[in-house]
């Protein structure tokens, strides 16, 4: 005989622990993108895939793609003011952990320290410029991204999972891009020259990881349906949380 689900009941306890359980490993996974890519971005590489293209671009345009699957994710299951709780936190996290580096930054070496104080300047000494810059693309991009997300869900009455993942994740990719990138030629931690190559870089690799992402969205979106029992176009009622 078959167990029932315990999670299949929307209005339990456990569904309701449950729910709460993944937003805070959707919020977890979306934080650590998020400050990661803010403290790698220095270090650029090459990527040639099969030939076709040659990409240079900063490290810290790894991560941060996940960032808006995670937020597509939870908006898609918890709606919007849960999406938009994420990003407000990973704003805060960015702050406190721009201000533990500067706090490091400030502490002098030892002559036995691995790392020189000059040394750990040249890794982290633009942080500061570069959390600036990556905070007021990021937050245009993802408070449009959200928003975007679910002005297609309801124009196309909860149909096309593919337009609304896309759609609101392209263009707000551009925007974050054009951002990041001009406030960082602003405050000259890259040159103006490189402007017009790293845009159409970064945005060209954003696309792509865009439509790349595409099932695993899909994929995740059965997968939390099915495990909390929701219908094909349910949201969880913000009521229902525990936070």
């Amino acid at each position: 005989m078959q167990q029932p689900n315990p999670y299949s009941t929307l209005h339990s306890p456990t569904a309701l622990a449950f729910q709460e359980r993944v937003f805070l490993i959707c919020a977890g996974i979306f934080i650590a993108s998020l400050v990661t890519s803010n403290l790698i971005f220095q270090k650029f590489f090459i990527w040639s895939p099969f030939g076709l293209y040659t990409f240079e671009l900063s490290v810290g345009i790894l991560p941060y793609p996940i960032t808006f699957l995670v937020t597509d994710i939870v908006s898609e299951i918890y709606g919007r003011k849960r999406a938009d709780q994420i990003v407000v936190s990973g704003f805060v996290a960015s702050l406190f952990v721009m201000s533990l580096i500067l706090i490091a930054q400030a502490a002098p070496a030892t002559e036995w320290s691995k790392v020189s104080n000059e040394e750990f300047t040249e890794v982290f000494g633009l942080f500061g410029p570069g959390v600036f810059a990556s905070m007021c693309a990021y937050l245009s991009a993802q408070f449009i991204d959200i928003r975007l997300f679910h002005f297609w869900k309801r124009l196309t009455k909860g149909r096309h999972l593919w337009l609304r993942n896309n759609g609101s994740t392209i263009c707000s990719q551009l925007i974050d891009t054009i951002t990041v990138i001009t406030l960082l030629c602003l405050f000259e931690v890259i040159e103006w020259r490189q402007w017009q190559s790293l845009v159409w870089q970064g945005f060209l690799f954003k696309l792509i990881i865009a439509l790349l992402d595409t099932p695993f969205f899909y994929f995740f979106n059965w997968l939390l349906r099915r495990w909390m029992g929701l219908g094909e176009f349910d949201e969880i009622p913000e009521q229902q949380s525990l936070a």
